[in-house]
């Protein structure tokens, strides 16, 4: 898992470079898909994955959700960046059959005041969330401490996806909500490995899912934001596996 996780960091912190007004979400998943491939000898996770009976599996390498897309946006050669989106790119690579999931917000060019407030709330977000982790904890403990400081600061969560169990298996159990009451929910142990990967939007909480069955946007088209790492409990509290080097002070 941590071979798994340090792999999966190194993709985003590869592809920053890249991320430019003009590029498309295409271009960046065939970058990607040939690191992972070429560079890293890794499988990219989501390509060809499907987790529902009607759901066509997903056809590229990553997921690139721009703006009002809050998660699951499906890379496309006609989908261009301009100055001042906003952009998820969330990766998955499997090597030697563990998973390593993380994703990161990027700006292309300046963003707008309001669009930068919220990537970094939900940044902050995230790390209050991993904070909570730790034997004994609860996963309510983690959702409250996201739940609570995202509202504080005028944002809503999203409530229709959540954080899961990962290891040999991309999404195992337990869900990680990322709203909820301290001290509710499974107790935490050592050894146990998950993601936390808050989605907050800007507006309301509500979303729609596209006719795609994968991109799913905020119903009132207001900006979405999301980051992701995997955590391990630990016996003294928890290790991000997913950490880049940016985040050397975590």
């Amino acid at each position: 898992m941590r071979v798994a996780g340090r792999l999966a960091a190194s993709v985003l912190e590869m592809i920053g470079e890249h991320v430019e007004p003009g590029i498309s979400t295409g271009e960046l998943d065939r970058r990607c898909h040939d690191y992972i491939v070429d560079e890293l000898d890794c499988i990219p996770a989501p390509l060809n994955y499907s987790n529902a009976p009607n759901q066509p599996p997903f056809p590229k390498s990553i997921c690139t959700s721009v703006n009002h897309v809050v998660c699951h946006g499906i890379p496309t050669e006609s989908k261009l960046l301009k100055r001042g989106d906003i952009l998820n790119i969330d990766i998955t690579v499997i090597k030697d059959g563990f998973h390593g999931d993380t994703s990161k917000m990027f700006y292309v060019g300046n963003p707008s005041t309001a669009a930068r407030r919220l990537v970094e709330t939900t940044q902050e977000c995230l790390y209050r969330g991993i904070d909570a982790v730790m034997p004994g904890a609860t996963l309510g403990d983690i959702g409250h401490a996201i739940q609570t400081y995202a509202e504080s600061c005028r944002f809503s969560v999203v409530r229709e996806f959540c954080g899961h169990g990962i290891g040999r298996v991309f999404h195992d159990a337990p869900q990680v909500l990322h709203y909820g009451e301290p001290g509710t929910g499974m107790a935490l142990q050592e050894g146990m490995a998950f993601t936390v990967e808050p989605m907050i939007n800007a507006g309301r909480r509500f979303v729609r899912l596209l006719p795609d069955h994968w991109t799913v946007t905020t119903r009132d088209r207001k900006l979405s934001a999301q980051w992701e790492h995997t955590i391990l409990v630990t016996e003294s509290g928890r290790e991000i596996l997913t950490l880049r080097h940016e985040e050397s002070h975590r």
